[in-house]
């Protein structure tokens, strides 16, 4: 079981792609797989995976804009991301896609899916996440609990979803951001269902503890946190990185589950 890892963090330091790589290690030993994983430099050095050769794709977060900027390595992912729905047409045995946060960004841009801006403030924290009807009855989703949290880390979001590209297209929103009643903004848009095999969450299903407890011990991040929600809800935040029932939790089974998933398909049909 071969995995490719999309690396879209552009050489800046980042927990995510440390946690990727755990989530993928600990998958591949626990389940006696043979196979690995391969990571791929997609903005500093143009590298795309070619989908011959790998079975699962794992796209990172990122810093910046998700919008087209003109840059080589753009083209060349969308090109990647509309071959995995093209092969998965035509094919019996499919190729699965995780997209986090910055590749969901994109990707839901590229399909049309809805209006992709800049917020007026930073995201950032441990999140509530609130299941639409159809996240009711996401298979990812089935061991969280109704409400559950994960990290949101965002500049960007995804807001008034295009219906009609999105139910022409099979796709499913499964979850929103946490419901403000004091600011009349729409909710973004957390998690879709692109697919049955092609699934992104706007949040940071990978994140773990140890990272995010080294993130708001950064006094950049404190201070951003504090400014946003006050010093009551950081305090808060730092309680729910240890708390078994919050991040911990998620981590433990929105990627796991995805993992484990594909490669039972895909061992069925090969």
């Amino acid at each position: 079981m071969n995995i490719a890892i999309l690396d879209l963090y552009d050489g800046k330091t980042n927990e995510g792609m440390r946690c990727i790589k755990m989530l993928c290690d600990q998958f591949l030993s626990q389940e006696g797989i043979n196979g690995g994983y391969d990571i791929f430099d997609v903005r500093q050095k143009n590298e795309i995976p070619d989908i011959n050769k790998y079975q699962i794709f794992i796209s990172t977060g990122g810093p910046g804009s998700p919008l087209p900027e003109g840059h080589a390595w753009e083209q060349k992912y969308y090109d990647f991301i509309d071959s995995i729905f093209a092969y998965n047409k035509h094919n019996e045995v499919k190729k699965y896609v995780f997209l986090i946060c910055h590749s969901f960004q994109i990707v839901s841009h590229h399909l049309g899916f809805g209006q992709v801006c800049k917020r007026k403030s930073t995201s950032f924290g441990v999140m509530p996440m609130h299941r639409t009807e159809d996240g009711q009855n996401e298979p990812l989703f089935e061991k969280l609990p109704e409400l559950f949290f994960a990290v949101d880390s965002r500049d960007y979001q995804l807001i008034q979803p295009n219906w009609e590209k999105i139910n022409e297209f099979g796709a499913k929103i499964l979850c929103l951001e946490k419901v403000r009643p004091y600011v009349p903004l729409e909710r973004a848009v957390m998690a879709i269902r692109f697919s049955d095999e092609v699934f992104g969450t706007q949040f940071h299903p990978e994140a773990d503890s140890e990272g995010m407890m080294r993130y708001f011990k950064q006094e950049e991040k404190m201070l951003a946190v504090i400014k946003e929600y006050g010093v009551e809800k950081y305090e808060e935040m730092i309680e729910r990185l240890d708390d078994p029932d919050k991040i911990m939790l998620t981590e433990s089974v929105v990627i796991p589950t995805f993992l484990r998933t594909a490669t039972e398909n895909i061992l069925e049909l090969a």
